[in-house]
């Protein structure tokens, strides 16, 4: 046990070469997307929008198509079942997100310059926390407007879960949901931070034989 300490800790404590510090740099530039792309998008149809009503979402922000006024349209059908309004201010992810996205790329940068195993363990651990928090904290969100309706609404529903991926019929409408731009290019900075510390990993490896 103790010898496999020792060699972890070897291993933590090796350089990472120039490929794995380039991937790092890569992922960085791949979380601006997280500020000029959508996130996510929700779209739904019915007999009377057939061209659908479409909510884009941003780390920071809600952006209704149709010129903003989808999201009215979307706040009155919402009111008419008795949830609430999609308000930006509800949704405390636009304050947080935006400031852990630009902490990530600064913490990437210092992993790529001082460029240690540790540095890029580090990294990926932690990216990987925040991507399945964000996740669990959107789907959370989408629960409770679901389920808390107000019994006075001029429609009675059944408590429900807004889709977060693919359709699903709720009353006449057809939801849709899917990632847009912007969480691609946050899954990209995944698979280059995976990349960097198994090419550091393998490196160190061969090194050390």
């Amino acid at each position: 046990m103790r010898s496999l300490l020792e060699k972890s800790n070897r291993l933590l404590e090796q350089p990472i070469g120039l490929a794995p510090r380039l991937l790092l740099v890569a992922a960085t530039v791949c979380l601006l997307g997280a500020y000029l792309f959508p996130l996510w998008n929700l779209t739904m149809f019915a007999p009377q929008y057939q061209d659908g009503l479409r909510l884009d979402i941003y780390s920071y922000k809600f952006e209704a198509g149709n010129d903003g006024q989808d999201i009215k349209e979307i706040n009155v059908l919402n009111h008419y079942i008795g949830m609430r309004d999609l308000e930006p201010e509800d949704f405390t992810e636009f304050k947080w997100i935006p400031f852990v996205v630009g902490i990530m790329g600064l913490l990437f940068l210092r992993a790529a310059v001082f460029g240690h195993m540790a540095h890029v363990l580090d990294v990926l651990m932690l990216y990987i926390w925040f991507g399945l928090f964000s996740l669990w904290s959107f789907g959370y969100k989408m629960y409770r407007y679901g389920h808390d309706l107000d019994p006075k609404a001029a429609m009675n529903v059944e408590p429900f879960m807004p889709p977060l991926f693919g359709g699903k019929q709720l009353a006449n409408f057809e939801v849709f949901s899917y990632p847009q731009g912007g969480s691609y290019a946050l899954g990209l900075a995944a698979v280059f931070l995976a990349l960097a510390f198994f090419l550091g990993w393998r490196a160190t490896r061969k090194t050390a034989a």
